[in-house]
């Protein structure tokens, strides 16, 4: 049904991962073409704070995210072949959605918490991502 499932992952919030990845799994498994790929966003360093911060910084924080990721898809039941990961750095919502451009995605698989007057006011990544993507969303909320 879906040929490639983009999963967003925050390697700070294991549970909300485990969860989006569980059901693009599932999704995956009724299709041998499938393929899920995690992405993580990393957030740019602000202009004021590069002076602070050693030269390499990004790339540092590229390969923490990549391995992270790659230890995150290894738990993923399904074939090595057929799931994949990247880092992209900015904000969420658009990295997302330029990866599903790219990427020519049929479903994103994000996960969500439940709202709260935070998200009400200030808005959510899933909230966005829902309502900008090309392509079927599926929120998942534990």
């Amino acid at each position: 049904m879906y040929k490639k499932i983009l999963v967003p992952v925050d390697l700070g919030d294991a549970d909300m991962a485990k969860l989006a990845l569980d059901a693009a799994q599932a999704l995956a498994k009724t299709d041998a073409a499938s393929q899920v790929r995690l992405i993580n966003v990393q957030p740019l360093v602000p202009v004021a704070f590069v002076d602070y911060i050693p030269p390499n910084f990004d790339e540092e924080l590229r390969e923490i995210a990549e391995k992270d990721l790659t230890d995150l898809s290894q738990k993923v039941d399904l074939p090595r072949e057929r799931v994949s990961s990247t880092v992209r750095f900015g904000a969420v919502y658009p990295e997302v959605l330029a990866e599903a451009e790219d990427w020519g995605v049929d479903l994103i698989v994000v996960g969500s918490h439940r709202p709260t007057m935070a998200t009400y006011l200030l808005g959510s990544n899933a909230k966005t991502i829902v309502r900008h993507a090309k392509c079927s969303v599926l929120v998942v909320r534990q």
